[in-house]
């Protein structure tokens, strides 16, 4: 399997039930009606309570804006474009207030098997199991992603990702990406 590349500009923006944003879903694994993995990027235009998903667990990472303050089953925690992704439970009652204007956020949902997501700026190295779903989010600037012999520019506001067919060392250079890697 190849690299797939989804730019955000060629997906389109689902409007939320509660009119306080939209959502670009940017990958489903393995299919939009029964996913494991679901990657997608919301605008926040208001505060708002979240959707609930129970057994999934969540990770969110705030791209742009000046951040939000989420109170999850009552714990509040403080996220700006430069915090690491937050992880909790989709089925807690998830409150978000935007600290000051709008924000763009990064989702991944997971319902099965088990991830690790890094936020970076300059380089990550990571050893990678075959089988696993690596993923790469680049958020400003072109990305440079290195696994094998191969090697992959990725645009600005673009998710590259591919299931590995063995192990392998990936190393990835950017100044705003997200790294993940999901094992079933």
């Amino acid at each position: 399997m190849s690299w797939a590349l989804i730019t955000l500009d060629e997906v389109a923006a689902m409007p939320w039930r509660n009119g306080g944003g939209v959502t670009r879903e940017l990958l489903a694994w393995p299919s939009a009606s029964d996913w494991a993995l679901r990657i997608s990027v919301a605008e926040v235009a208001r505060d708002g309570p979240f959707s609930q998903f129970p057994g999934v667990q969540r990770w969110f990472a705030v791209l742009s804006g000046s951040g939000v303050r989420l109170t999850v089953a009552g714990q509040v925690r403080e996220l700006t474009a430069g915090s690491p992704p937050f992880i909790f439970d989709g089925g807690a009652d998830t409150v978000c207030q935007l600290l000051a204007g709008p924000t763009r956020d990064f989702n991944l949902m997971l319902q099965r098997g088990t991830a690790r997501m890094h936020r970076l700026s300059g380089s990550h190295r990571a050893s990678c199991k075959a089988g696993a779903l690596v993923a790469a989010y680049s958020q400003q600037g072109n990305t440079v992603l290195r696994c094998g012999a191969e090697l992959i520019e990725i645009p600005p506001n673009t998710l590259a990702w591919r299931i590995l067919d063995s192990q392998g060392q990936l190393e990835l250079s950017g100044e705003d990406a997200l790294w993940m890697e999901i094992a079933p």
